[in-house]
């Protein structure tokens, strides 16, 4: 093509159809563009659902594992029912509430028990083991729909331990002030040592047992 010829091509007679087919050129080419980069993202999304799948797969092995080897089929920490889950996590709040208190109870009682039997003065002592016995017996009373029996009857009988030790130092505290009764030194030390057996012996296994059983719910 000459220098003529390639004028007359780029006269204006043919400029609209050169400009066509340059705008046609123009879409060819994004729509190759557009092609490759669509296939690149489908080829990635579909390598990335790929590892979601088997990470996935490898999450679900491990939770069939961890359930197949639980120590505690009582606790249902590894339940995949949502029921089980708002079960257990409704007992063990009633379990945070109680167990604390429970405890206070206990610790209160063995401090009023020693200054009684110390001779020491246990008035404020007395009535903190009283209302420390009150607000056990509450608490359980108010969180019972939501406890397993055992740990139920657990605390039922170690509240009610409780109750008896600390009624058999208030007893022993009467007897100090009658020192006219002839038989008091006798029945102090009676008095002693059922308090001592009750609170040291039966409350102290209750206690135990209610922290294992209470473990055994939720851990």
């Amino acid at each position: 093509m000459d220098t003529g010829q390639l004028w007359n091509l780029l006269s204006s007679d043919n400029r609209p159809l050169l400009i066509a087919a340059g705008a046609l050129l123009f879409a060819l080419i994004a729509i190759a563009l557009s092609t490759g980069s669509r296939r690149r993202y489908q080829e990635q999304i579909a390598t990335l659902r790929e590892r979601s799948d088997t990470l996935w797969r490898e999450v679900d092995d491990i939770r069939v594992a961890q359930f197949n080897h639980a120590g505690d089929s009582a606790a249902p920490a590894h339940s995949s029912s949502p029921l089980d889950d708002a079960r257990y996590r409704t007992e063990k709040e009633a379990y945070d509430k109680i167990w604390p208190q429970i405890w206070h109870l206990h610790d209160r009682l063995g401090i009023f028990l020693r200054a009684v039997e110390a001779g020491e003065a246990s008035g404020e002592l007395r009535l903190e083991a009283r209302h420390a016995a009150l607000e056990a017996r509450s608490l359980l009373n108010r969180n019972r729909p939501f406890c397993s029996e055992v740990v139920e009857g657990l605390c039922t009988r170690l509240i009610d331990t409780e109750i008896k030790a600390h009624l058999a130092a208030c007893q022993h505290l009467d007897l100090l002030k009658d020192v006219s009764n002839a038989s008091s030194s006798h029945d102090r030390r009676v008095l002693q040592d059922k308090c001592h057996s009750l609170h040291e012996g039966d409350a102290r296994d209750l206690i135990n047992q209610l922290a294992s059983s209470i473990r055994q719910r939720t851990i």
